[in-house]
């Protein structure tokens, strides 16, 4: 008797499915387009382009002192490190050294950035899990540093806080014992959302072994910030470059080597820790002398020459390239935004992983989209300029 059998052959069809530009996991837009066996993701391409808004052109065409409130509405939530790093490129074309107080207080201002952001994205992953009384909750408690920047800064959200050569507003004890009585509240909760994030299911089950990243795959890709560090790569400009007063006041770089979602949430927790204890030290070891600028005193006029500053938002490495001709604006402004690396290199990162665990991955990454768009139109190798009626409308050619 013969046996007869039958040879199958699998053919893969990948589904393509794409998720934005306008998207519920999405805050931004920003196209992910999977291809998809079955529900494992195969491939990724990233897309954007969504929200340009000229902000390099911008810096160019207005005097460096209107920069000063340009920087920061780059981003809303990290609104103090571009100001601050665009400030300090400007101090370095001018030749300024800021006081030391008025380093301490720019400390002060970063780090009450870094924590309220750090709880804003461990709150859109509670959101993004379906975890909404969690999402709640730490909103809620975030409102404790939302108050203790507007009492240092004057704002909620954008500060205005840095010019040339120091900052716009001092502290007195009043304001400062209000700040610590804030702080003092919220470290008991940033203690109480760590452990729950650790040990919760809701929240260990999604994020466990999802979205794994080797070191090497770090490097490879020039991933920064808490995404690198949570592999155990050891980065951190503030650690690097020491600016202001990050080589006075005390602090450690976080990392973890676990290197999936759960570890970049985890480093963010442990980073708001450092961050109070950073906050606390400022405002108990403040030094004295004078802090804010006489903005009449300082000179109109970029000198010529080129300054390259780096700063360490809650997403990683910030840079800004100005280059100063001898006029009341640069030349040349160039950012550099951590989410410009973070989200664009990392595709390689969803493949093997479920459609499910996309919005975990990417959340895992604090993405920031406006902050990251870039576009110079050269067309005949001329450049050539657009108004935002042109630039809306314009077609593919």
């Amino acid at each position: 008797m013969t046996l007869l059998t039958e040879a199958v052959v699998k053919i893969p069809i990948s589904l393509e499915v794409p998720v934005g530009p306008q998207h519920p996991a999405l805050h931004e837009p920003v196209v992910l387009k999977l291809y998809a066996d079955g529900e494992e993701i195969v491939n990724v391409e990233i897309l954007t382009g969504y929200n340009h808004r000229g902000i390099e052109k911008l810096f160019e065409m207005s005097s460096f002192y209107k920069g000063v409130f340009i920087a920061p509405r780059i981003c809303g939530i990290c609104n103090t490190i571009h100001a601050n790093v665009y400030v300090r490129a400007i101090e370095q074309l001018l030749g300024m050294e800021p006081s030391p107080r008025a380093k301490y207080l720019r400390v002060l201002a970063l780090e009450l950035e870094r924590i309220h952001s750090h709880m804003l994205i461990n709150a859109i992953m509670a959101e993004i899990l379906g975890y909404d009384t969690l999402f709640m909750l730490i909103m809620r408690d975030r409102e404790y540093i939302m108050k203790a920047k507007e009492i240092l800064t004057g704002n909620r959200v954008t500060s205005e806080y840095f010019m040339p050569g120091g900052v716009r507003r001092d502290i007195d004890d009043t304001k400062r014992e209000r700040i610590l009585d804030l702080l003092k509240r919220v470290k008991p909760r940033l203690e109480y959302y760590k452990k729950l994030f650790e040990t919760d299911p809701t929240v260990t089950n999604r994020l466990i072994d999802v979205g794994v990243l080797k070191p090497r795959d770090v490097v490879l890709h020039s991933l920064v910030g808490p995404v690198a560090r949570g592999s155990g790569v050891k980065t951190d400009v503030r650690a690097e470059d020491r600016y202001d007063a990050y080589g006075e006041v005390p602090w450690n770089v976080v990392t973890r080597r676990e290197g999936d979602s759960m570890a970049r949430m985890l480093v963010r927790w442990d980073e708001a820790l450092e961050s109070w204890n950073m906050c606390e030290y400022v405002l108990t070891h403040l030094p004295g002398g004078q802090a804010v600028v006489d903005e009449r005193k300082l000179p109109r006029v970029l000198p010529p020459g080129e300054a390259y500053t780096r700063g360490e938002p809650p997403r990683g490495e910030l840079t800004y390239y100005i280059i100063g001709y001898g006029r009341d604006r640069p030349y040349r402004v160039k950012v550099r935004t951590p989410s410009f690396t973070n989200i664009i290199n990392s595709g390689f990162s969803y493949i093997g992983y479920s459609i499910a665990d996309v919005p975990v991955i990417l959340v895992s990454y604090d993405p920031c989209i406006a902050c990251m768009e870039r576009a110079v139109l050269i067309k005949n190798g001329e450049e050539k300029r657009l108004t935002l009626k042109e630039l809306a409308n314009m077609k593919k050619r």
